[in-house]
């Protein structure tokens, strides 16, 4: 059986085909590093929009990091989740100093990846979330949280490929979204590509700079 993408720069082109009716509008994709910066590029490029990176990071609770008490995103976005902190009984003190550790590696990584450019601004604009596939859909719930803060006019999560109920749960939570495929033996995103090796920093620096490069013409 023959997988249904190549890899993410192929997934990124099958996932922009259905996302042809937004050229020509007010669109800003935000991609999810490391693996949604080649779908979001192909993306972007399809419909001639601003590419930028959409950082989050989990705040795990102590001694059980695995367990996410928040997440914080780009643009000093804090997202909490208020029933495991009363389950787990954290403290103010002890959530601001996780968040003040995991903000200084999301900028860090913001420096790295974005060379100097300032975020795309992303008030009154449509803004399409983009990674390379939804499993839990965790991270991308923490994103789209976080989006909503920026006051985009209407907010769409896009995906090559998900699990169907991960999918479904999502239509509820955004103006729109687009599952390229869901297959229903889903398991793992990367089980549905044929190259699903890990995502360079250098290979997101440089499909930025050449996206922003390509707004420039």
């Amino acid at each position: 059986m023959s997988l249904p993408f190549r890899d993410r720069r192929h997934a990124g082109r099958a996932l922009a085909s259905k996302l042809r009716h937004f050229r020509n509008q007010d669109v800003v994709v935000l991609a999810l590093p490391r693996g949604g910066v080649p779908v979001g590029f192909e993306v972007a490029e399809l419909l001639d929009a601003p590419l930028d990176v959409f950082l989050v990071r989990k705040l795990g609770v102590p001694g059980h990091e695995e367990l996410a008490l928040g997440a914080i995103a780009s643009g000093g976005i804090r997202v909490l989740n208020h029933d495991v902190l009363s389950m787990m009984g954290v403290g103010e003190q002890a959530i601001d100093a996780i968040a003040e550790r995991e903000q200084k590696e999301l900028e860090r990584r913001e420096r790295a990846y974005r060379d100097g450019r300032p975020p795309v601004d992303v008030e009154g604009r449509i803004a399409i979330l983009v990674d390379d596939g939804l499993a839990t859909g965790a991270t991308m719930l923490a994103a789209m949280r976080a989006v909503r803060r920026l006051r985009p006019q209407r907010l769409l999560v896009a995906v090559p490929v998900s699990a169907p109920e991960t999918c479904e749960y999502f239509r509820r939570e955004v103006d729109e979204i687009v599952c390229a495929e869901t297959p229903r033996s889903f398991k793992a995103v990367g089980l549905w590509y044929e190259d699903f090796s890990q995502t360079s920093d250098a290979e997101v620096r440089d499909l930025l700079a050449r996206a922003a490069q390509h707004q420039l013409r």
